[in-house]
């Protein structure tokens, strides 16, 4: 949710944030250089989290509305993103909630719950790194991928490693 339609470096600085305000702090003297010295904050803690408390930290309106639903259906037990929770159901009710459409549900698919076959069709990066231009990209994404079920979310990651192609003529 904090990437959203954003840069990873700005959603890197957004979870910093959020991560140094409400998450627990770890133990410290593992001897690790550089070891994390924070969790991120647990959906009961942000559930109980002030929407301006998150606006604060940066995060704009439509992803507060987005962190506080989902945080507030996990703790109520209408969402499980647990890696074995069945990703199409859990889709369809991330779907329902605000602020959560199809690129995060996807995106949470495959990396929540570690489905390989999500597949966030309307990525910028993805249509970037298979050479697709607007206006058609994600439906074109999402037909080029067809060859890659049931292993997508492998193919986005390799994709997003690759880098961008060169845009047809």
């Amino acid at each position: 949710v904090l990437g959203q339609q954003i840069t990873v470096a700005a959603a890197r600085t957004l979870t910093a944030r959020l991560v140094g305000h409400l998450g627990a702090t770890l133990p410290t003297g593992t001897g690790m250089d550089a070891a994390p010295t924070r969790l991120f904050p647990s959906a009961q803690v942000l559930a109980r989290t002030p929407a301006d408390t998150l606006g604060r930290l940066g995060i704009v309106r439509q992803r507060q509305a987005a962190i506080l639903a989902i945080a507030q259906a996990i703790c109520e037990g209408r969402l499980d993103l647990q890696s074995l929770a069945a990703p199409q159901a859990s889709i369809t009710r991330l779907r329902e909630l605000p602020g959560v459409g199809a690129w995060t549900a996807q995106y949470i698919a495959m990396r929540a719950l570690r489905w390989p076959d999500a597949f966030p069709a309307a990525d910028v990066a993805l249509h970037k790194a298979l050479g697709l231009a607007r206006p058609r990209a994600a439906a074109e994404a999402e037909a080029l991928s067809q060859a890659w079920r049931p292993w997508r979310s492998y193919a986005v990651m390799r994709a997003w490693t690759a880098g961008p192609a060169p845009l047809p003529e």
